[in-house]
């Protein structure tokens, strides 16, 4: 994850990217060089606390390589981050042996544990321990007894590994937090163009469902007037009005379909109501203007009081149904049966006999049905389809409508 330079400087440098391409490992972050100041400071701090202690009781020329060794092991921690694991190794044993070097040791083997696991650094640590012991029979203080002297060493020495291996453990948290984040973020960003595309699979087949049937009375009564130019003038007007309410509502339509692809706050969305089983009627009316025949056989006594969504569902399946019969048997009386009551479900039948004569194909036929084998599938139903022994058609569908 691509860090901000507000963010890159308050982090570890583990925690960002590379300075450059082709760079061994990450360049040094501003909070890096205040810690390794910091660190520099105190170990040279300590050693300067060791170098005046232990100038009580020892010589001139002892005290000067005290201060000339102590010195190299501080300037020595800037390379505490390319080579943790030598360096606090050699300090281990320089610390022993000069007390002015042990802030640097032990500033060095917090690095190391900070940075490795303990199963790799348990050695370092045993060498630690054992020169904090080698000091108080090497170098002892006469101010502080040996058994004193070994305590003070050995609790330095754990203290600082337990608190490398604290941070260690915290960063590990941060940084498994920090992965969790990220791949949350990504299976959301995944979740919504999955939804996305969801949506606009259903816009489709909503559009399909609609418009496929207005456009099925524009094919129609635009054919009658193709074939039959000597039709009477009244029998002309009523076609074309047929023609233009049918144009009128398939424009509606599509701007109410098309209206749920605005962005939010945007005007001009669709606001017309959706259809219901209440409305089968009308939908039936539509297409007995159009000429055809159909017979609505329905024992359902309130349409109302079906749930929206099933009704609606029914009111497609309905549509489907008798755009199909228009395309593939024109002029054959067409039966839309509805029965069914709460708690039993809803049954939904379009049933068509075979066409009288020869029927052209019609591109694009059968994808209406996929749309309402998934459309009865989303509302917990079944839908079959296929055609009848006497030559027709016929779909099918069984919809819960709960007590």
């Amino acid at each position: 994850m691509t860090r901000t330079d507000r963010q890159r400087w308050l982090l570890p440098s583990h925690l960002v990217e590379p300075g450059g391409a082709g760079s061994a490992r990450p360049r040094r972050t501003v909070r890096d060089w205040v810690v390794d100041i910091l660190v520099f400071l105190l170990a040279a701090l300590f050693g300067l606390v060791a170098i005046d202690a232990s100038s009580r009781y020892t010589s001139d020329p002892v005290n000067l390589t005290d201060q000339i060794v102590g010195a190299l092991a501080c300037c020595s921690l800037w390379l505490r981050r390319r080579r943790p694991r030598g360096l606090a190794a050699v300090l281990a044993v320089v610390g022993a042996l000069v007390p002015a070097a042990a802030g640097a040791m032990l500033a060095a083997l917090f690095s190391v544990a900070v940075r490795r696991p303990f199963r790799d650094i348990a050695w370092i640590v045993a060498l630690a321990l054992a020169g904090a012991l080698v000091t108080v029979f090497v170098r002892p203080d006469p101010e502080t007894g040996k058994a004193l002297g070994i305590v003070l060493g050995v609790a330095l020495t754990l203290l600082v590994t337990a608190w490398g291996m604290l941070v260690r453990a915290r960063r590990q948290l941060v940084e498994a937090l920090r992965e969790r984040a990220e791949r949350a973020e990504s299976e959301a960003e995944l979740r919504a163009v999955q939804a996305q595309r969801l949506a606009r699979e259903a816009i489709a087949r909503e559009m399909h469902d609609v418009l496929a049937h207005r456009l099925t009375l524009l094919s129609v009564h635009a054919g009658a007037l193709e074939f039959r130019p000597d039709a009477p003038p009244e029998q002309v007007a009523r076609a074309a009005g047929v023609i233009r309410d049918s144009a009128h509502d398939a424009l509606q339509d599509l701007r109410e379909i098309i209206g749920v692809l605005r962005a939010p706050g945007e005007e001009g969305g669709g606001d017309r109501p959706q259809p219901t089983l209440a409305t089968l009627g009308e939908l039936v009316g539509e297409s007995r203007e159009a000429g055809m025949r159909v017979v609505l056989d329905s024992t359902v006594d309130d349409p109302g009081a079906v749930p929206a969504a099933t009704g609606r569902t029914v009111y497609r399946i309905a549509q489907e149904g008798l755009t199909n019969a228009r395309k593939h048997a024109p002029g054959a009386e067409v039966t839309v049966t509805l029965s069914g009551r709460p708690g039993d479900g809803l049954t939904v039948e379009v049933r068509n006999p075979a066409p009288a004569g020869p029927v052209p194909h019609v591109p694009g036929s059968g994808q209406g049905l996929i749309g309402l084998s998934e459309r009865a599938a989303l509302a917990g139903g079944r839908f079959d389809h296929g055609p009848t022994p006497g030559g027709g058609f016929a779909l099918t569908a069984w919809l819960p409508w709960p007590p």
